[in-house]
Parts: C-alpha cells; structure tokens; sequence
C-alpha cells in the first residue's frame, strides 16, 4: 500500500468513526424524548419506554412529542420550548439521514471516496437518483460541526426536562 492509499484509507477510517460518533450522538439525544413523551403526556416513564419503542422512526417520536407540545394546557412557555427543541433536532437530522442512507464508491485511480444517496428524489416532471458527495475534508468539518450541535442540543434537552420537572 503506497503511502497515499495509506493516508485515503486513514481518512476514510477518521470518517466512519466520525459517523459512529454522530449515531452514538443522535441516539443518546433521541432517547431523551422519552421524558418528554412522559412529561407531556403525563405518565410515567415506562410507558413512555413503551411508546417511545412502538414508534419506528425519529420522525415520528419527534412528531409525537411536538404534537403533545401543542395540546390545549400545555402552558405556552413550555409547549415554545419543546418545540424549538424538536425544529432544532429535525434541522440536525438532515446530515445523519444523509450518510445513513448510502453507498460509498471509492475511485481506484485518486483514492477518491464519496457517498452515493441510496434515495429517490421525487420532483415535479422527473425523479433524481444516485446523488454523489465526496467524502473530504468538508465533509468531515461538516461532521464535526453537527456533533458538536447535537451535544449542545442534548444539554438543552436535559435543561429543558428539568425545567418542567419530566419524568428523569
């Protein structure tokens, strides 16, 4: 292995670690909608686990909560700050659904990598597929720039949870 596949392979290596830290991350801070399902829907934290573990997807445990947010006795100062709290997480789910949802291709000749969207993009005349991004170094700050939003979101969800005493 020449030195620069050793160097191509060492950034990508850096990379899937960086995505394992942005799963490990998103997942620690998605848990924590279970004390606001509990907290807003006024049961314990069991069956929240319950309900939480029922809905399949992030969209939907954040729908749940967003819309528990809006019910009619959720005092305004609360229900405003669950739901930045759940736009916030939506906006930050956007680079995670990305790199989950694709093939890498690696280029012999460069030692290139980039990831390839395995989703269709529906537009008005026509579909899109296959969209292509490299895996460089813009990606990786790019990363880096969502892990650190997403342990600043997590601490805000703590605060957030403390604030009207949910279910820890």
């Amino acid at each position: 292995m020449s030195e620069r596949d050793h160097d191509k392979s060492g950034d990508f290596n850096d990379f899937l670690l960086k995505i394992g830290r942005l799963n490990y991350s998103w997942t620690n801070t998605e848990s924590l909608l279970i004390h606001f399902i509990a907290g807003l829907a006024g049961c314990d934290k069991e069956v929240a686990v319950v309900i939480f573990l029922t809905l399949n997807t992030s969209r939907a445990r954040l729908d749940l909560v967003e819309r528990l947010a809006k019910m009619p006795g959720i005092p305004p100062e609360q229900r405003d700050a669950v739901l930045e709290l759940c736009r916030d997480m939506t906006k930050l789910s956007a680079l995670r659904n990305r790199y989950n949802h694709c093939i890498y291709a690696f280029d012999p000749e460069n030692g290139s990598t980039r990831a390839i969207l395995m989703r269709i993009a529906d537009r008005k005349t026509d579909i899109r597929m296959g969209q292509s991004n490299p895996i460089d170094e813009d990606a990786l700050n790019e990363i880096d720039d969502t892990l650190s939003r997403l342990t600043d979101l997590n601490a805000r969800f703590w605060a957030v949870a403390r604030q009207f005493d949910y279910p820890l």
